[in-house]
């Protein structure tokens, strides 16, 4: 005879399983998407919102770093600026001691002839 133990171990399965509603499986998804749709739509707004922040924020760190850029080529400029002016003055002060010397050296020759 046919015992329990030769029965199929799928036998039987299919016919346990219920039939599966199709109209209740669309309107189960339709009620997940519901439920988390605008959540993930709000997400996605913040998302969006929050990228072209960034992108304001990097162009104008950009501009930043380009203006700290001239600040410093401004600093070098002032710095070759005030050193020539120092030289300059040197070159006043040796033009002026020369012109003294030249002086002396003249009123030398003058009270020398005498």
């Amino acid at each position: 005879g046919v015992g329990p133990s030769d029965a199929s171990p799928d036998e039987g399965v299919v016919e346990d399983l219920p039939l599966i509603d199709e109209k209740a499986v669309e309107q189960l998804t339709e009620g997940l998407i519901s439920h988390y749709l605008p959540d993930l739509q709000r997400s996605k707004s913040s998302l969006q919102e929050l990228t072209q922040n960034q992108v304001v924020l990097l162009e104008t760190l950009e501009q930043e770093i380009a203006k700290f850029k001239e600040c410093n080529s401004i600093v070098d400029i002032n710095a070759l600026f005030s050193e020539a002016k120092h030289y300059h003055n040197k070159l006043v002060n040796i033009r002026n001691e020369m012109m003294m010397l030249h002086e002396k050296t003249s009123k030398l020759k003058v009270s020398g002839i005498n």
